[in-house]
């Protein structure tokens, strides 16, 4: 008996690896050179979008390749696991896993959809948002209540955004991805009341807001790309550092929504902060709560009735998928708030392979949950999940 038998565990998330033809088979062919699409380059797949080559699908679907250098990543979708992109494989794999469910986030639009942006036309951009939210129905319509959309946003429009909630709500997508830092795309700061409409209508639906690794301007990564070059420090260091310092990038996002009023305007919207880990969470809440006594917030905002850590309590979710020496002091103080994460089938994956350190998620979790109480383990793989996401 292990612990994935005595729970249906919820990975809250993987990617898909969009199929070649998603744009070109579903958006009008007068923009099939600008929408994203495949091109071989030197043998290997690459996006491009707009006319400029983007991230390879290889390197974002490393589970299950046991390939050596210099073929670091899988060079074209022959080369890649059929569960990264075939939502019957997928299934196949899951139950393999011991996995009952999974959420399912993007690759190609970029983790707060802002790859979109590299399109200049308005309505070619919101095509593409729409088409890949339809597409994602599609996918996940082998198992609706095993594979769970999130919807891709035009957030850069907002009457457009309130209105592809909307229609998201009633196709079935369980949450809503939006960049954590929305003001270094040249948008309003995520806690101007620019935003209260897309929260308002969220709210309304109950469908949490993503925040999503890589949803703000990434450190040494250029627009399109899925991880930083080189340079002096070496491409493997920096992307070690720029998968690190992600995590804090996402600090930013969650303390905004506190200290800018967006969980007491809001204050039945959830909003979770993915693949972000969840061992820092603690630091973060308590220098914000001596902080808002510090600096006097309560004679500033006398509508604020909550702590930070309060609010974060009451509406904010962390994820975690490697963590082991913070996890159990995380999990202590904040248990209803933590959820499980493969981050399948990315190169940082719970995937066992020759490039990686990871172990399978059943090992993991016997290895990391092995002083918790039932109780608490049941909220960390199942339960919190459930409640979020409105998995039976």
């Amino acid at each position: 008996m292990t612990l994935f038998s005595e729970h249906a565990v919820i990975d809250v998330d993987t990617h898909i690896t969009e199929p070649p033809d998603l744009w070109t088979s579903r958006v009008a062919g007068k923009w099939h050179d600008l929408v994203p699409h495949i091109e071989r380059v030197k043998d290997r797949d690459f996006w491009f979008i707009n006319g400029k080559r983007g991230l390879a699908p290889g390197a974002v679907s490393m589970a299950g390749y046991n390939g050596r250098p210099p073929n670091e990543f899988p060079a074209t979708y022959q080369d890649i696991s059929a569960s990264a992109y075939d939502a019957k494989a997928r299934l196949v794999h899951m139950d393999e896993q011991g996995i009952y469910a999974q959420v399912i986030y993007p690759n190609v639009g970029g983790f707060g959809s802002q790859n979109f942006l590299t399109m200049k036309d308005k309505e070619l951009k919101l095509a593409c948002v729409k088409a890949y939210n339809d597409f994602l129905i599609e996918w996940t319509s082998a198992s609706p209540e095993r594979l769970l959309a999130v919807c891709a946003l035009p957030f850069w429009d907002i009457a457009e955004s309130v209105a592809e909630i909307s229609r998201c709500a009633a196709l079935g997508h369980r949450s809503v991805l939006f960049p954590s830092q929305p003001q270094d795309f040249k948008q309003p700061d995520l806690s101007d009341t620019y935003w209260d409409p897309v929260w308002e209508c969220a709210q309304s639906f109950d469908l949490p807001i993503s925040f999503h690794i890589g949803g703000q301007a990434a450190l040494g990564v250029k627009e399109g790309e899925f991880s930083p070059r080189g340079g002096p420090m070496g491409r493997k260091a920096k992307f070690a550092r720029y998968s690190a310092l992600a995590f804090i990038g996402n600090g930013l996002g969650i303390s905004e929504l506190i200290c800018g009023g967006v969980c007491h305007r809001f204050p039945t919207l959830k909003f979770v902060s993915v693949e972000s880990g969840a061992g820092w969470i603690p630091t973060l809440l308590e220098a914000l709560d001596w902080q808002w006594h510090n600096a006097g917030v309560v004679f500033e905002h006398p509508e604020y009735d909550l702590l930070p850590s309060e609010y974060f309590r009451r509406q904010i979710y962390a994820c975690f998928w490697f963590e082991r020496d913070m996890l159990a002091r995380a999990a202590q103080l904040y248990p209803d708030n933590l959820m499980y994460e493969t981050d399948f089938p990315h190169p940082t994956s719970m995937s066992p392979g020759p490039a990686t350190i990871a172990v399978a998620p059943r090992e993991y979790a016997r290895q990391a949950f092995a002083d918790m109480p039932g109780d608490l383990i049941g909220k960390l793989l199942h339960d919190t999940a459930a409640r979020v996401y409105h998995v039976q």
